[in-house]
Parts: structure tokens; C-alpha cells; sequence
């Protein structure tokens, strides 16, 4: 059993595949990160645990020596707040993903997987709340969100070519709005669930019970939980899949629905104040399944509530636990 290496092992994803694949009885794996390993969210003892900054080529050789199967989670990213305000860090991850490839190439690694996202999608295709599900062939013509979208392309584009000129097999998942418990929930780069549902804790635990809610509440998204997004990229990893593929839920609701879903898992109800002003991203997203259907015979089926109410105790006890 060759070692298998996750980057962005500190991170949400990350430090959950790592515990799937010691789950699975994975014996040798390194976990990657930039933090210290005191910073991760998730750190488990069975692996060999390692902050590097893989920006650098070297070090991106030096972990991946011995490998069989990489995964590349590592990225600088975040919620909306953080890439519409952070275009260039965002778009300086594209030479962790780069390196990692060269590293990987020649260090004759057998598999290796990329995490891109639904902002690659064309915004042309997004402009309305009740967008239609996005599949594949939208990526292009290219008009990915500005900064993270394009690093995602361009990273999906270098995973295409070596696998084309080289024989190394890459394997890439459009991740579409990840959630669930052990992520960023505070701090600017969480996302809406995560977000949501550490404004209505706080609201409730303060009794003040207003919320703002970033634009107009009538934004679209779709959000896919965490053991749905691990299932599907165990899924593609093991299949013959070389085109990118969404692993994303299709149940669709807007913000206010989104805020309805927690109010009701905490019991309460809030008032609404709406800043228009914040960043809000495309006006509507979800995807198109068919693909992943057809390819994997699978699709996410968490319902988002039941994810939300996962989600919301677990904040709900670091926010607690940190009075």
C-alpha cells in the first residue's frame, strides 16, 4: 500500500478525507498543510503530519517522494468575503497545483486528484436567481469568478494537459458550496452555512435577535455536505473519469431560505437586515447532476437540513465552549 498525500490537510476537506482514508485503513498517509499542525482543524496522530509551504517547489517534490495517490485540497480561499476581497492571493495558489504536478510527474506518482470549484462556471450562465442547473460544457466560454475562479480553470486546464502529455492521471472535482461540521465558521472566510448559522447562535445565545444577511436574501445556491463531497471523490478517484465532473447537491434555495432552515433547527425567529452592499457573488448557482449520474451511478442525497442541523450543533458548541 503505497502513501498517499493530502494537502490542505489542515483545512475543512482535508482534515476530514484524512480521517476517511484512516477509516478506510490507509496506513501511510502524509497530511500537508501550511499552518501549524496546532491550527488544524482536524489532526490525527496515524498520519504523518507536516506543514510545509508547497508554493515551493522543492518542498512539493519532497512530499510527494513515494507516493502513489495525491490529493490537492491546498488553496487560499475562503467565502465570498474572502475571494472577491483577495483576487491575487487567490490566484497564487495555482503554483501549489502546478508544482504539486511537476513533483508528481516526476516522482512517477499513479493518481492524482484536484479540488476545483463551481466558480469556474461562465457568471453569463448565473445572472439569475432561478438559474438552471450548471453542467460541465458551461465552464466555457471562459467567465469564471475573477481571481479563485480562474486559478481553478487554469489548474483544471494544467491537470488536462499532463495528463495528455505526460500519462499522469488526474482526476477533478467541481466542488459545489462544501459544509458540514470541523470547518471555518468565523474569522471571514466561511461560508453561508457555516455563517448562517453562527449569526442565529450568536442572535439566540444574546437575545438580540436580529441577523443581517448579506444582499438581498434572494440569491440562489446549492450545498453540498461533507460526507456527500468524500463519497463522490472516493467515487471519481476510483473510476476512469478524466474530465472535470460536479460533486455538488441539487437542492436548490435562496439565502432567506437558507436562514429559515436554521432559524427553525435553533427555534427562534429573527429580524432581518439586509446589507446590499456586502459581497454576494453570482445571483444564482446549483448543479446539473446528470453526468455525475450517468459516470459514478451517484449523486448527493443529504437533504441540506439534515446537514444544517449537523452543522448547527457543532458551532453551536464551539461558540459555547468559547464564552
Amino acid at each position: 500500500m503505497q502513501k498517499v498525500v493530502v494537502t490542505g490537510a489542515g483545512g475543512f476537506i482535508g482534515g476530514h478525507l484524512v480521517q476517511q482514508l484512516v477509516a478506510a485503513g490507509q496506513t501511510e498517509i502524509t497530511a500537508v498543510d501550511i499552518k501549524p499542525p496546532d491550527e488544524w482543524f482536524q489532526r490525527d496522530a496515524r498520519a504523518d503530519n507536516v506543514s510545509v509551504d508547497l508554493q515551493d517547489l522543492g518542498a512539493c517534490r519532497r512530499i510527494v517522494s513515494g507516493a502513489g495517490t495525491v490529493y490537492n485540497l491546498a488553496a487560499d480561499m475562503g467565502g465570498m468575503g474572502f475571494i472577491e476581497n483577495n483576487k491575487a492571493l487567490c490566484m497564487l495558489s495555482v503554483l501549489i497545483n502546478t508544482h504539486l504536478l511537476m513533483a508528481a510527474r516526476e516522482t512517477g506518482v499513479h493518481r492524482y486528484f484536484y479540488s476545483s470549484s463551481a466558480c469556474v462556471y461562465n457568471a453569463a450562465k448565473q445572472a439569475v436567481p432561478g438559474v438552471a442547473g450548471l453542467a460541465e460544457a458551461d465552464a466555457y466560454p471562459a467567465m469564471p469568478e475573477d481571481g479563485y475562479g480562474w486559478e481553478k480553470l487554469f489548474s483544471e486546464r494544467m491537470c488536462r494537459h499532463f495528463s495528455e502529455d505526460f500519462g499522469l492521471e488526474t482526476r477533478v472535482a467541481r466542488y459545489h458550496n462544501v459544509y458540514g461540521p470541523h470547518g471555518t465558521y468565523d474569522g471571514g472566510r466561511e461560508k453561508a452555512p457555516a455563517a448562517i448559522c453562527r449569526k442565529v447562535i450568536r442572535a439566540k445565545l444574546s437575545g438580540d435577535h436580529r441577523i443581517v444577511v448579506w444582499g438581498n436574501g434572494s440569491q440562489t445556491r446549492s450545498f453540498t455536505y461533507i460526507s456527500d463531497c468524500l463519497e463522490g471523490t472516493r467515487r471519481l478517484m476510483e473510476s476512469d473519469v478524466r474530465d472535470p465532473i460536479n460533486i455538488g447537491s441539487s437542492e436548490m434555495v435562496t439565502i432567506d431560505q437558507l436562514v429559515d432552515l436554521v432559524e427553525g433547527i435553533a427555534g427562534v425567529r429573527l429580524t432581518r437586515e439586509y446589507d446590499t452592499d456586502a459581497p454576494t457573488g453570482v445571483a444564482g448557482r446549483n448543479s446539473d447532476n446528470c453526468r455525475v449520474k450517468q459516470l459514478l451511478d451517484w449523486e448527493p442525497s443529504t437533504p441540506l437540513l439534515a446537514g444544517l442541523e449537523a452543522t448547527y450543533r457543532w458551532i453551536y458548541d464551539q461558540l459555547r465552549a468559547s464564552v
